[in-house]
Order: C-alpha cells, then structure tokens, then sequence
C-alpha cells in the first residue's frame, strides 16, 4: 500500500443484483474495436486513487478503440462485489480484467475460472496471493514506498528514532498485499524488525504503539488515531496506509492538540496528499501513478486481444513496476527526493 498512479463517462449497470456500485464506462469506439471489451475492477469509486484509475483508463480506451467496462465495491473489503463483477466481465466476453482486489486471497479461485475462460487478468496496484494468480501485476514498489517514508522518518527523528513511539494504521482485517508491504517497509525503512514480513502486527519492538484499522479513508483515520491515542498519548510517528486516512488521524491530533513534533507519513502522491504535504499535516509521503498503472493495463489487454501477447515484468521482478517517488519539503542526507512543488506538477500522472 503507492505513486507507482482518465477521464471517462459512466453508465449506471443494469446489474441490480451486484452487492457493488458498478458504473459501466461505454467509451465510443471504432468498428475495428468494437468487440473488445476491457473490464476495470477498483476496491471503491470514490476513493480518489481509483477515481484517477478511471480516469486513466477511459482516456487509454477512447486512444485504442476499445471498450471499458468499470465496477467498484462498496468498500475495501467488499469481496462478493468483486467476484460477481468479475463473472459479469466474463459472461460479456471481456477481453481483459483490470483488478484492484480487495481480499487478494480469497479472489485466486474467481480469477482463475476467468482465466480459465481465455480471460487476461491483470492486477493492478494489489498482487493476489500468489502473485502470478494472475497473468500479470503493474504496481507500485509498495515495499519501497514504505521503506522510503520509513527511511525518512527515521533520519528526520535522528537520534530520537531510539524513543520514538510510532502508530500504524493500516487498511483492512484482510491484510491484502499492498497493506503488509507498505507497513513492513515502513518498519524496515526505520529500522524496526519485522518478524514475519508477509504479516502486519507480529513485531516485538516496544517503540510501537500499536496498529488499527483505517478502512483506507479519512473518517477511518480519525477513528484509528482516536484509538490509538488512547493507548498512548505520546505517540510521534503516525504511519497510514493512504493518504486520505492521514487526513483524519491529522485531525484527531489536532482536536487532541497533539498536532505538534508529530510526523505522519503516508502512501499515494495524489493532488490533496501533496497539498497536505506544503501544508505541513503529512511530513513526507511516497508518490505512486495510478493513471499510468491503468492505462497500461488497457494498452496491454488491447495488445493481449490483438496478438495474444501477455505482458512481461519489470526485469529482476516479479511484477511491471510503474515508479514510486518521495514527496517531502524537508529533505533529509541520503534519500533522493522531490519537493511538493514538483510534486504538484505530477501528481497521479
């Protein structure tokens, strides 16, 4: 949980039954493309990462003549939403699947009967588990943007870092892929032994306050942060899983009139992340490319339909990497960086 980053119309689907908001993107297309329908899958329509998603997607779509298709759960955590989008996409004969799982576990079988059906899957943002569940990832370094904000946290803190009493506040129970890689390299990032890195909550180091769950919005933050003030009002590194639930932890301090010495960081780069950044509420984020992420994803199912070409990883990976980029105003030795101006003049491109 990312930086590594559409405009479209949307057509309400006549798929009542869904227990997801499902809005279909008609994009106009050429008679050549006409027959190739590209499904998106996000975890939310209004979170405004997977608003720019759509956004990037459309655009590609309308570019190659092809048609989108976009549905979005109800929550992050909305898992029959996802798997009757996914069956929907497969019973129209949808070329390919763009997917933002939520639980990035329990949706193995549903892509793999899509697969099985001649569909190409790809992930995006969030690697199932397994990753090669599915045909192909395009994602942010999540680890990397944790560690980056971790990194910088530390360095910021100095000799500090050795008292430092952190919180985390991560997405969901589900512990998806992008939540425990964002979160174990940001303790990495800091210096904090992770335990078992493929889980969130098992380290022993007793700087951390505790962990809560942020639900990936603001309100969620607010909570969480409530909460985890209560446990310890001393706290003074806030890690969040996102950018919007920085924004509710940041007011939850400052109703506690805790706002000041605390640095929060966060993952996502988008527009109001980086104000927040010049505005001093987050004190460094990491910047991912949702836009790009999706209309490669689009470019690649048009290719797959063309050619029968799947695409390939990012040599030395195991998933195509879309870049990550840290976004701070108060740079510290040994850590490449961008200011929030520069970071204003690319956000979620």
């Amino acid at each position: 949980m990312h930086r590594m980053s559409r405009t479209r119309s949307w057509l309400v689907s006549s798929t009542a039954a869904l227990t997801l908001s499902a809005l279909a993107v008609m994009v106009a297309a050429p008679a050549q493309g006409a027959d190739v329908i590209v499904g998106l899958i996000t975890k939310t329509a209004d979170n405004p990462f997977f608003v720019k998603m759509k956004e990037g997607a459309a655009a590609r779509a309308t570019e190659l003549g092809v048609e989108l298709q976009a549905f979005a759960g109800k929550n992050a955590a909305d898992l029959e939403g996802q798997v009757r989008a996914i069956e929907s996409l497969v019973a129209v004969g949808a070329k390919g699947i763009l997917l933002v799982p939520g639980d990035t576990a329990a949706l193995v079988s549903t892509v793999q009967k899509a697969r099985d059906a001649g569909v190409l899957v790809i992930a995006l943002d969030t690697a199932l588990n397994p990753m090669d569940a599915a045909d192909s990832t395009f994602a942010t370094d999540n680890f990397l943007a944790g560690r980056l904000i971790g990194e910088w946290a530390a360095k910021t803190l100095g000799a500090g870092a050795a008292n430092a009493r952190i919180a985390l506040i991560d997405e969901n129970e589900n512990q998806s892929t992008v939540d425990v890689a964002r979160d174990q390299g940001f303790l990495t990032g800091f210096g904090i032994d992770v335990g078992d890195p493929t889980k969130i909550g098992d380290e022993t180091d007793p700087r951390i306050v505790g962990h809560a769950l942020g639900f990936g919005n603001d309100e969620g933050g607010l909570t969480a942060m409530e909460t985890l003030l209560q446990m310890d009002p001393s706290i003074n590194v806030v890690y969040t899983i996102n950018e919007p639930t920085a924004a509710g932890a940041y007011q939850a301090l400052k109703a506690a009139g805790k706002t000041e010495g605390v640095l929060i960081v966060s993952v996502d780069g988008g527009c109001p992340g980086v104000k927040n950044v010049a505005a001093g509420v987050i004190g460094a984020t990491s910047m991912q490319f949702p836009l790009l992420m999706a209309s490669m994803g689009v470019e690649a199912v048009a290719e797959f339909a063309k050619s029968g070409k799947k695409p390939a990883p990012t040599p030395g990976l195991q998933f195509f990497n879309t870049g990550v980029d840290l976004i701070t105003d108060k740079p510290v030795e040994g850590l490449e960086s961008s200011t929030s101006t520069d970071g204003l003049t690319k956000c979620w491109g």
